[in-house]
C-alpha cells in the first residue's frame, strides 16, 4: 500500500466532493483543496489547506498540487457553469502540471456514458448514455474526449464511471465492473470510500471502473 502524505482534491465543494473530503480528513489525509468561489471555503481544519484559485488558471494548479503525491478530482460544471468543453480544458491543464512535477496518480470522475473500448453495456446503461447524447451532446463528448486525453497520457490514472449520485453518509455494498454499470445509483461516501481504497491500494491504473451501490 502506497503512503500518500498530502492529496490534492479539485471539485472538493460539489455534490460528490464535500463527501470525499469529509471522508479524507476523517481517515486522517493531510490535503489541499482548491476552491474556485471564496464564499465555499468550508471550516478550517489541521488537515486541510485551501488554495483560492482556478482550474483553468496553470499557478493554482501549480500550487495546489505542491508537495502532494497524487490529485483527485470530483470536478463538475459549476455554479455559475464553466462551459461544456471546461473537461477537456481543465484535463489538458492538469496532465501537463502533474507531468511536470513527477506526480503520476490521478483520480477522476465521471458519468457512465464516456465509452471505453472493454464496454458491454447493457440496455440500462446504453438508454443513459444514449440519453445524454441526445440531450448534452457537446458536454458529454467533451467528456469522451477527457478520457482520450487520460489514455494518451503517461500518468497512472483512473476514471470512475458513475450512476445517479445519492448524497448520504451511507455506504452501502459497491460492484465495480470495467464492462457495464451494474446498477442504478451509488452513495457519495461509497465513492469517497472507493477512491480513497484504489489510491492508497494502486488499483485499477489506467483504467475506467463502473461503480454502483448493489440492491
Amino acid at each position: 500500500m502506497k503512503i500518500f502524505n498530502k492529496i490534492a482534491v479539485i471539485g472538493g465543494t460539489g455534490k460528490s466532493g464535500v463527501y470525499l473530503v469529509k471522508e479524507l480528513l476523517r481517515q486522517n489525509f493531510k490535503i489541499n483543496l482548491l476552491i474556485r468561489n471564496p464564499e465555499k471555503v468550508p471550516p478550517a481544519h489541521p488537515n486541510m489547506e485551501v488554495v483560492i484559485g482556478d482550474v483553468l488558471d496553470k499557478n493554482s494548479l501549480q500550487e495546489l498540487i505542491s508537495d502532494c503525491g497524487g490529485l483527485i478530482s470530483t470536478l463538475g460544471a459549476g455554479i455559475p457553469f464553466s462551459g461544456p468543453t471546461l473537461f477537456t480544458q481543465a484535463t489538458k491543464l492538469i496532465l501537463e502540471v502533474l507531468d511536470a512535477n513527477n506526480i503520476s496518480r490521478y483520480l477522476v470522475v465521471t458519468g457512465l456514458n464516456v465509452d471505453t473500448p472493454s464496454d458491454q453495456k447493457g440496455e440500462a446503461t446504453q438508454a443513459a448514455t444514449d440519453w445524454m447524447h441526445a440531450n448534452y451532446p457537446v458536454s458529454t463528448q467533451d467528456r469522451q474526449f477527457e478520457y482520450e486525453l487520460l489514455c494518451a497520457s503517461k500518468l497512472d490514472w483512473t476514471l470512475v464511471r458513475l450512476p445517479l449520485l445519492e448524497q448520504t453518509d451511507d455506504a452501502p455494498e459497491i460492484s465495480v465492473s470495467l464492462t457495464d454499470c451494474l446498477g442504478q445509483h451509488i452513495s457519495a461516501t461509497s465513492l469517497a470510500k472507493f477512491l480513497i481504497s484504489i489510491l492508497q491500494k494502486e488499483r485499477h491504473l489506467r483504467e475506467a471502473p463502473f461503480i454502483a451501490n448493489i440492491g
